[in-house]
């Protein structure tokens, strides 16, 4: 297995990263993003790029392979412990509680993905579905209150972070040997 452990982070002005998250390797994080308390991003393997005005909550966990990166839109929410592990997903997603998400599935635009679902690998989830299940699966289409749940989350968010940047000292990478 070949990993890069030479940090390469962009990360926009506006984001906020918690104090006691940890990034290592290849991670961007778009404008207003943030990444909550206790929150690992192993960008070791490939790549992790995270859109604008996106939110990783408390405990969730992102990594890679060679060759599957995690590719996350604008406005993407991840609630508390969500693991997702070479992924693509699009913007406007909402992916709940404990929800896992494994290498190779494609999220789109518009999607709510249940707390605690687990979607195997190489599954291709259609824009404005509702997912569920373990193994997961489309049980319908979003409808205006899901649509408004996933936009509001990711503004209250937004607004969030900018508090607690006010008030918590800056997030600093790991320290390596020498």
């Amino acid at each position: 297995m070949t990993f890069q452990l030479n940090d390469h982070f962009d990360f926009a002005p506006s984001a906020w990263i918690a104090p006691s998250a940890v990034i290592l390797g290849h991670v961007s994080l778009g404008a207003n993003s943030s990444v909550w308390f206790q929150c690992l991003l192993r960008g070791d393997c490939d790549q992790i790029v995270i859109g604008a005005d996106c939110n990783l909550q408390d405990g969730s966990l992102l990594h890679n392979m060679a060759g599957s990166p995690v590719l996350i839109g604008d406005r993407v929410s991840f609630g508390h412990g969500v693991l997702a592990h070479g992924c693509r997903i699009a913007s406007d997603v909402l992916v709940g509680i404990r929800a896992t998400i494994l290498n190779g599935v494609e999220i789109g635009d518009h999607c709510l993905i249940a707390a605690g679902s687990l979607i195997p690998e190489n599954r291709v989830i259609p824009p404005y579905s509702l997912v569920m299940g373990n193994p997961a699966k489309v049980v319908r289409e979003v409808d205006d209150r899901h649509l408004a749940m996933i936009r509001d989350t990711a503004a209250h968010y937004v607004d969030y972070a900018r508090q607690y940047k006010q008030v918590l000292p800056a997030w600093q990478p790991l320290v390596k040997c020498q």
